[in-house]
């Protein structure tokens, strides 16, 4: 008996809002969503604002150096408390002046002292699971997710054996992308390299070698590994000190985040920002020593938003017009059991996961 191709998500995981509704109660409130770097919280008091499924978020740094994030609603009457980012000694609601310790608890509320029974020291703002990673900081509103070292096994000492000077970079530049598409067609088309020598020709001519490129899965990270093409074609100058600077290498971490290093030890990260079923937001972050000015980083983020983001967007914008066509029936996935890239395994492991999440 023949075997049965596994054929791609039916249209309406895309287009369906009751879908989008069914991933933000789930999916998106119960994984590891990235919120900001730890350089932007620097000292005590410093605060960033976010959004995620829906909630208003905000992270902020305590006088005691801990992270933490805190759905931003007052414990009153419910006023959003902070706005963009800055830098504050306490937490003050605009709309009744209940004030906050950069821990959370309440410390003052106008008036207080005339309610009976009124027990400031039981009042607290409610606090999300926050993890740092390589000094990026992450959040999951499930108290009891799985810390991200069991979800992406293997993950972080590969990327500080291959990156060893992680603890130097701050952001340089955020890129700013909107896509009229489904999240999940933005993060396939990042996830396979099946388009890359047809679609993507400065990628593939100027950075990798398409016929070494892989993907594999190490938990619900998805890894790429693939050889790099001729170094002394390189647009830029990859000798950076550091170890590695010859090579390239990604780290996708399900749902909504990959880290990427071009050659020269070049830090650059994708995150999703799910709109609603048709539009997502992605982020592209550029890294440079201290954050400092980089030419060559900042030539290396002119250059990939000319060419290989200008040209997802092209494509992932078609696919989901496509998605809507009465004419679609959802072909099968080209799995090859040797892998490699003209394989679309890891549509197959992103697939399941999407299954998993949407249907249990």
């Amino acid at each position: 008996m023949s075997a049965v191709p596994t054929r791609s998500l039916a249209a309406r995981y895309y287009t369906d809002p009751a879908v989008f509704e069914v991933e933000k109660a789930g999916l998106l409130s119960e994984t590891w969503q990235f919120a900001c770097h730890a350089s932007q919280l620097r000292n005590p008091g410093d605060y960033v604002t976010f959004e995620l499924a829906d909630e208003s978020l905000f992270c902020i740094r305590g006088r005691d150096d801990v992270i933490r994030t805190f759905y931003n609603v007052c414990q009153h009457r419910a006023h959003q408390l902070l706005s963009g980012t800055g830098t504050t000694r306490v937490v003050v609601c605009p709309y009744h002046a209940w004030t906050y310790e950069l821990t959370g608890g309440l410390r003052a509320a106008p008036n207080a002292k005339s309610v009976p029974g009124f027990d400031a020291s039981e009042i607290c703002l409610t606090e999300v699971r926050t993890e740092e990673f390589l000094g990026f900081v992450f959040v999951n509103l499930d108290a009891n997710a799985r810390p991200m070292d069991e979800w992406f096994p293997g993950a972080r000492a590969e990327m500080e054996a291959f990156l060893p000077h992680w603890e130097m970079l701050a952001p340089l530049e955020w890129v700013e992308v909107p896509e009229a598409c489904n999240w999940k067609v933005s993060v396939e088309n990042y996830s396979e390299c099946y388009h890359c020598s047809l679609c993507h020709p400065t990628f593939s001519c100027g950075v990798i070698q398409p016929q070494t490129y892989d993907i594999q899965p190490q938990g619900y990270c998805l890894r790429h590994t693939t050889e790099c093409n001729d170094l002394d074609a390189m647009s830029y100058d990859i000798e950076s000190g550091y170890p590695n600077n010859d090579k390239y290498s990604s780290w996708f971490l399900w749902p909504m985040f990959s880290f990427q290093v071009y050659p020269g030890n070049l830090l650059n990260t994708y995150h999703w920002r799910a709109a609603d079923a048709e539009h997502v937001v992605v982020w592209r972050g550029w890294y440079s020593v201290g954050g400092k000015e980089d030419e060559i980083v900042r030539q290396m983020a002119v250059q990939d938003r000319e060419t290989t983001v200008e040209e997802d967007i092209h494509l992932v914008e078609s696919v989901q017009r496509g998605l809507k066509s009465k004419g679609y029936v959802p072909g099968p996935l080209v799995v090859d059991p040797n892998c490699g890239v003209m394989s679309e395994h890891s549509i197959l492991h992103l697939q399941r996961w999407m299954r998993e999440a949407i249907d249990g």
